[in-house]
């Protein structure tokens, strides 16, 4: 009988940090899982330190494709009815799963919730600000300006990947921003207003300080979204506002930056939506 959750927890060169995180979802008082890891390649001792843990976890190996292809990989494998991520720099605290199979068996329309999170920066408790604060229901236009969902504090209805897509591979980074856009914009995303989650940052690997002028990949999820003809009347609308507002910053960053050409185009790129939208 194939489990309720599957959880899928994708690594890159993280051999000391991702046993941690996979101690935190085997410690979970919810027993009804299976564990996915996916190995994005890694070149450290990340496979010496999952050997003792192979018969309490499924193990994939990938040559380095990113992580959302890991995440697609793991998705690809899973079995669950429900599907869980955990990012191999968080943990979980012990009743996080248990927590969210009880929302559902209230809730039983609901299809995707999170938890509340406890950062932690450089081993610092620190807390998130205002514009960090997860709303809960429909969250699609809270969501435009930056991403509100955590895919560590995440659990959704499998079938939902079927509705709204997967992970993009093409995003070096704001892929979850750009998967969660897709999802909210058809579903509530609810929120358990407990912290569940530990969420690590701070180190020089995490992907947010690692990839720059993250508004780009924004940028390209917002174009992505409003040419797929999924939005009703508001959210387009809402969705383009974000779009002008995101190039006009960007644009203009470019051009104090000597970058001419790129500021102009996306100064630009607004402009040009709207006249094709109206050809």
């Amino acid at each position: 009988m194939p489990p309720l959750i599957s959880v899928i927890l994708p690594t890159y060169n993280r051999a000391l940090w991702v046993v941690e995180a996979v101690d935190s979802v085997l410690a979970q008082s919810f027993r009804d899982l299976e564990l996915i890891v996916v190995d994005d390649g890694s070149t450290d001792e990340t496979v010496a330190k999952l050997a003792p843990y192979r018969d309490r976890l499924r193990y994939a190996f990938q040559e380095q494709s990113g992580v959302s292809a890991a995440r697609n990989r793991g998705l690809d494998l899973a079995r669950g009815e429900w599907v869980a991520f955990l990012d191999s720099d968080d943990l979980w605290l012990p009743v996080k799963l248990e927590a969210q199979v009880n929302f559902f068996t209230q809730n039983p329309e609901a299809e995707i919730c999170q938890t509340e999170e406890l950062w932690i920066r450089n081993g610092r408790r620190v807390n998130p600000r205002q514009r960090h604060r997860k709303p809960s229901g429909r969250i699609f236009e809270p969501s435009l300006a930056l991403c509100l969902v955590s895919p560590s504090a995440v659990m959704l209805k499998k079938t939902l990947f079927d509705q709204s897509g997967r992970f993009d591979p093409q995003l070096p980074a704001c892929e979850d921003y750009d998967l969660w856009l897709r999802i909210s914009c058809r579903k509530p995303v609810y929120l358990i207003d407990e912290a569940l989650v530990i969420k690590r940052g701070g180190h020089p690997d995490q992907l947010s300080r690692s990839v720059p002028a993250l508004d780009r990949y924004r940028i390209q999820a917002l174009v992505k979204l409003l040419q797929s003809g999924e939005l009703s009347g508001r959210q387009f609308e809402a969705a383009f506002g974000e779009l002008e507002r995101k190039c006009r910053i960007y644009g203009q960053g470019c051009l104090k930056r000597g970058r001419v050409e790129e500021g102009k185009d996306y100064l630009e790129l607004p402009k040009r939506m709207k006249r094709k939208r109206f050809e």
